[in-house]
């Protein structure tokens, strides 16, 4: 079962120059800024009402969010799904005929367990499912 939106992803070149317009002009929270080495990207964490932004700067030219930006530009990469049990998702996802980037969950920002549906098996959005810990 999906319990919320978790987050909305955002492609941006440079975090120091993307976050005053959520800091300043949109007087949001910024919660934290992380590595995820795994993922190729730095990620800033605006807290936005019950939701949170997740803004994301690629670590390198081969990053897929450097890559996205370099197709599309800057702007919403994905919306993440918070789930409970996210391997029984992903198992149920698959069951409904739906295409897994990620077979299986694997590690990303805060220490959640995180696996993406291909975006053409979802009329081209990108979907994360989005486990967090306890």
């Amino acid at each position: 079962m999906i319990k919320n939106i978790d987050h909305i992803g955002i492609a941006v070149r440079s975090l120091e120059e993307a976050l005053p317009l959520y800091t300043e002009t949109l007087q949001l929270e910024l919660e934290g800024i992380e590595t995820v080495e795994s993922q190729g990207v730095k990620v800033a964490f605006i807290l936005a009402g019950n939701t949170r932004l997740e803004l994301l700067e690629a670590l390198s030219p081969e990053s897929p969010i450097a890559k996205f930006i370099e197709k599309r530009g800057e702007g919403v990469h994905h919306v993440a799904l918070g789930v409970d049990n996210i391997e029984d998702r992903i198992q149920q996802i698959k069951e409904a005929g739906l295409r897994m980037i990620d077979e299986t969950s694997r590690l990303g920002a805060h220490h959640a367990k995180v696996a993406f549906i291909h975006p053409k098996s979802t009329a081209s959005i990108l979907y994360e499912l989005t486990e967090r810990p306890e």
